[in-house]
C-alpha cells in the first residue's frame, strides 16, 4: 500500500483525535516500518489495519466509520494535488464512471507498483450508476467516502447504497443516485 496512503492517515488521526491518540496507536501496534512512513514509500496493509483496529478500540468507532471518514478526508488531498485531475469532469457520475479507465490509469503514471481496487460499471445513466468494487483489502467505506465528497465538490448530493456481493467486503455493488 502506498506511503501516501499511511501519511494522510496518520495526519487525520493527529487532526481529529489529538497527537497522544497518535503516539499510543503507533505505539500499541506491531508495526514493521516503526511507524514510520514517506508518501512515496510502499508497506503493507497488514500495519494499515493494525492502527485502524487500534484507533477504533480506543474510539468505539467502527473500522468502517473509521474508513469513510479517512475517505471523505483523502479526497481533500485529491483535490488539493490533482486538482486538474478533477477539472476535466463536470458531473460526479461521469467522474465516478470514469475511476478504472481514467483515474486509476493517472495514479498508476504517478505510482506504478500501486495495488488499486478494481471497479466495474454494471450499469450508468445521466444520473445514476451501479458498479461493483473488488478488492482483498476491503475498503469498501474509504471508496464510499471519497464518493460521498465527489458529489460534494460538484455541489451536489446523491444517495449511495452498499450491496455486499462478498459477506467479507471484498466484493460490493455501489448504487448512485444522483438527487
Amino acid at each position: 500500500m502506498k506511503g501516501i496512503v499511511f501519511t494522510e492517515f496518520l495526519d487525520l488521526v493527529e487532526n481529529k483525535f489529538g497527537l497522544q491518540m497518535l503516539d499510543t496507536i503507533l505505539n500499541e501496534s506491531n508495526l514493521e516500518s516503526n511507524g514510520i512512513y514517506t508518501s512515496v514509500g510502499t508497506y503493507n496493509f497488514s500495519e494499515m489495519l493494525q492502527l485502524l483496529q487500534s484507533l477504533s478500540g480506543h474510539t468505539d468507532i467502527s473500522i468502517n466509520d473509521l474508513l469513510l471518514v479517512y475517505g471523505e478526508h483523502f479526497f481533500s488531498v485529491i483535490k488539493e494535488s490533482y486538482s486538474s485531475l478533477l477539472a476535466t469532469y463536470k458531473d460526479p457520475v461521469e467522474m465516478l464512471a470514469s475511476i478504472e479507465d481514467h483515474i486509476h490509469v493517472e495514479v498508476k503514471k504517478i505510482y506504478p507498483e500501486a495495488e488499486l481496487p478494481t471497479f466495474e460499471i454494471e450499469e450508468k445513466t445521466e444520473n445514476s450508476l451501479v458498479m461493483i468494487y473488488k478488492s482483498s483489502r476491503a475498503m469498501h467505506h474509504f471508496g464510499l467516502g471519497l464518493m460521498n465528497k465527489t458529489f460534494e465538490h460538484f455541489n451536489s448530493t446523491a444517495s449511495i447504497v452498499l450491496e455486499k456481493i462478498k459477506e467479507n467486503g471484498t466484493e460490493v455493488r455501489f448504487i448512485v443516485n444522483k438527487n
